[in-house]
């Protein structure tokens, strides 16, 4: 098994977990040849020290710079592959292990969290990965908390300029992967007898906060997923081809 790995994590409203996070990739059974910290401005940051944690590199931005910037940083990257993980994504320690496998049978963009799409509203959707435990991998539209793909396919995320910079980082890198590449999205196996294979350990006690987008932490809930239904359409008017050929 091989193929070289630059992490990059995103510093925002949770800057407490970083060392956790930290520790779970460095006692993956795959080592990341680099960990990369892209630190988006906010309150909750201003005074968190990030150089004393043995990163490899550490971007600061002094504007919130939202979703898309901390996939802007994987273009830098010269590894085989790009693992990108949301801050509240703590990962089992076979995670890598369990995508490069899973890339020798279905290679493309490979997520903890993944969606089947059943219309251009978000929330209509069947969930994959570590939400159910799938025990096999699985197909789906997009992918999100943890990303893991060749850096080369990261490039589809920039040949068309986003619907918004505001929301949908995820759906904007699924549907111009599949469109421009034809690169599909897989959510690796999640089996419940086996939490080490998982990309998300703690979701629950992590990501269900007041600091989650979805939650409410930057625009009213009605209007983040408004723009998500809005970046769906988008990507289907426009040539993206779902798992269930939606129109």
């Amino acid at each position: 098994m091989s193929g070289s790995i630059t992490v990059i994590l995103n510093c925002y409203k949770r800057p407490e977990y970083l060392k956790e996070q930290i520790e779970a990739l460095k006692s993956q059974t795959i080592k990341p040849d680099n960990i990369w910290l892209w630190v988006n401005n906010c309150k909750e940051n201003k005074k968190f020290n990030p150089h004393n944690l043995g990163l490899d590199k550490v971007f600061k931005s002094d504007t919130n710079c939202k979703y898309h910037a901390r996939f802007t940083i994987g273009l830098l990257a010269q590894t085989d592959y790009v693992a990108f993980f949301d801050d509240d994504t703590m990962p089992g320690d076979m995670w890598f292990e369990n995508c490069l496998n899973t890339m020798k049978e279905t290679p493309g963009i490979l997520g903890g969290a993944g969606c089947i799409l059943h219309s251009k509203n978000y929330v209509q959707h069947q969930r994959m990965g570590w939400p159910v435990k799938n025990p096999v991998t699985m197909r789906v539209d997009l992918v999100g908390h943890a990303w893991f793909l060749k850096r080369e396919h990261l490039n589809y995320m920039w040949y068309e300029t986003p619907y918004t910079l505001e929301n949908g980082e995820d759906i904007q890198l699924a549907y111009l992967a599949k469109k421009h590449g034809d690169v599909n999205c897989y959510c690796p196996p999640h089996p419940a007898e086996n939490t080490r294979l998982h990309s998300s350990l703690k979701p629950e006690e992590y990501g269900n906060d007041s600091k989650a987008s979805s939650n409410g932490s930057l625009m009213p809930i009605q209007d983040f997923y408004q723009q998500r239904d809005m970046c769906i359409s988008h990507g289907i008017n426009n040539g993206w081809e779902t798992v269930l050929g939606l129109q």
